[in-house]
């Protein structure tokens, strides 16, 4: 990229089109970026989908896991993602919610692979105490591919998280200097603002 060339229109389409990629390209250092949530709390996620026009990223979480309620309550959401190869960082923020039900839900549900659902399986929620290191997925469905029909109770605990992006942090590091852009809007019916800032 030459970054000299660049123009805000084109960070925009970059982070669009790095984001976009990556939901579909788990070898993507961005497939798997950090999420923060209101209470300070840091998590690798795995990213599902983005927006072409940055509207919106879609994540998949346990309905069980204290960052649904939390999200639920307040739904401040930030987003780290780094290439290293690239030399660009793209940072997010917006507000999540929750769907467990409904068209995107479902659609989600349906979509992902069998070992994906699998992960909604397990005895108890995220984050519960255990006597030894465990999956907490039933021991017959240790590391095979389950049936339809065996997947069928893990449906009640998948959900998604949505993001509605407002604000973008784009970085790209440079040895003859970095550039940085930000932008922002109201909601994601409306237009990205952006400018330039120093790295």
């Amino acid at each position: 990229m030459n970054e000299i060339a660049v123009g805000l229109h084109d960070v925009l389409l970059d982070v669009s089109s790095r984001l976009s990629a990556a939901a579909c390209d788990r070898k993507s250092p961005m497939h798997t970026p950090v999420i923060g949530t209101a209470d300070g709390d840091l998590r690798i996620m795995v990213l599902r989908a983005c927006d072409p026009h940055l509207a919106a990223l879609r994540l998949h979480t346990d309905a069980r896991s204290p960052k649904v309620a939390l999200i639920e309550q307040r739904p401040e959401i930030a987003m780290l993602a780094y290439d290293p190869a690239a030399k660009v960082q793209i940072r997010a923020r917006g507000q999540g919610r929750i769907e467990r039900e409904g068209p995107v839900a479902d659609a989600a549900w349906t979509a992902a692979t069998a070992f994906a659902r699998r992960c909604y399986l397990t005895s108890a929620g995220p984050g519960s105490e255990a006597d030894q290191p465990l999956s907490g997925l039933p021991p017959e469905l240790e590391g095979i591919r389950p049936t339809e029909e065996q997947l069928l109770a893990a449906r009640a605990n998948f959900a998604v998280l949505l993001i509605t992006l407002t604000e973008l942090d784009w970085l790209y590091l440079a040895h003859n200097g970095h550039r940085r852009a930000k932008f922002s809007r109201g909601d994601a019916g409306q237009p990205w603002q952006g400018t330039w800032v120093v790295p």
